[in-house]
């Protein structure tokens, strides 16, 4: 019996590469219940937290918060691992090892904080600046880029990883990348372009050739429009620098331009009749503008091949795709009417063909 308990106690005191048990288990028992109260600890310094952010008229507060919540959560993590440094013998390489471990997790835990609040610092930034959506959304991802470069540096740095030479050797990588990937660049300068120019923004509606849709976001390579059947496209950027855009998001307000194409039969009275009803109809719709500059237009303005032309021109408010078709509509449907009741019809491409005469 005596060799037995002999035999346990050497176990436990030599244990696993030299550390006994006892400090394994207490250092496995101090990870544990840093994950089971990480979401307590968590709570009480939110809440902590949220009752000074609640005395501030400020939502960006909140919103940084809100941004924080995952990396508070390293906290409980990262002063377990250095508790378990502390109950471990670890020596040489091994317990430096281990230290820059701990150190790792600390920069890791400061970062991940700095780049989550990348995010709500631009949101706060463009409501009271000249940032407009697209920029603020590059801004970001650039900024949270270069805080996870340099926190990575930092922890390379600790582990004794030199970033002159990696640095050397990823400027001749990218040299030869750069080659092979000029499209890539092309995109990235023409989305630089796009967004400087301010030609459109997240939630515009834009025409470019055959592409017609909302815009959903500006890339560093692409930019995604989604059409009207809900089916989004990945434009390169510089198929978009390089053509004519034409954005309805910009503006002020919609105009309709139309001709209409009456029969040659329309005596002037009835000319001047739909002309002058299709023009009281617009002044007094309220769904069209007709006050000064925006004073609609409907006048005779051509004898064309094979009919009367009326120039009809209107403006109305800015509004969306849908309801200015709806507008559109309706107007059709009483220009439809007034020619009826007016006795004329609509023309039609026509060709007459007088026949002297009929072979016998």
């Amino acid at each position: 019996m005596e060799n037995f308990i002999s035999l346990i106690n050497d176990v436990w005191n030599r244990g696993f590469f030299g550390i006994d048990l006892g400090s394994i288990i207490t250092s496995l028992a101090v990870i544990l219940i840093a994950f089971l109260f990480r979401g307590f600890i968590i709570s009480v310094i939110l809440n902590a937290l949220g009752r000074l952010a609640d005395k501030t008229d400020s939502k960006v507060d909140d919103e940084i918060l809100n941004a924080l919540k995952r990396p508070l959560g390293l906290i409980p993590i990262t002063i377990a691992l250095y508790i378990c440094t502390l109950i471990l013998p670890l020596s040489g390489v091994i317990g430096d090892i281990a230290t820059n471990i701990v150190k790792s997790f600390v920069v890791f835990t400061i970062f991940s904080a700095l780049a989550n609040s990348v995010k709500p610092i631009f949101e706060a930034l463009s409501a009271s600046s000249w940032l407009t959506l697209s920029i603020q959304m590059w801004l970001e991802r650039a900024s949270r880029f270069v805080v996870w470069v340099i926190g990575v540096a930092i922890i390379l740095d600790i582990f004794g990883i030199q970033i002159g030479p990696l640095v050397a050797g990823l400027g001749l990588f990218s040299v030869a990348v750069a080659l092979g990937a000029q499209d890539f660049f092309k995109n990235l300068i023409s989305g630089i372009l796009i967004i400087g120019e301010g030609k459109f923004q997240p939630g515009d509606r834009i025409e470019a050739g055959t592409i017609h849709g909302i815009v959903e976001t500006i890339g560093f390579r692409s930019t995604v429009v989604r059409n009207f059947d809900s089916a989004p496209m990945l434009i390169p950027n510089k198929d978009l620098s390089d053509v004519k855009v034409t954005n309805h998001g910009e503006m002020e307000n919609r105009r309709i331009n139309w001709k209409i194409n009456l029969i040659y039969s329309s005596s002037v009275e009835q000319l001047e009749s739909i002309r002058n009803e299709i023009k009281q109809f617009i002044i007094a719709d309220k769904d069209f503008l007709s006050e000064d500059s925006y004073e609609p237009v409907v006048r005779v303005v051509e004898l064309g091949a094979s009919s009367i032309d009326v120039l009809i021109v209107a403006y109305a408010p800015k509004m969306g795709f849908a309801p200015f078709n709806a507008l559109k509509e309706k107007l059709i449907f009483k220009i439809m009417k007034i020619v009826k009741d007016n006795g004329s019809e609509f023309a039609y491409p026509s060709t007459s063909l007088y026949v002297e005469s009929m072979p016998e």
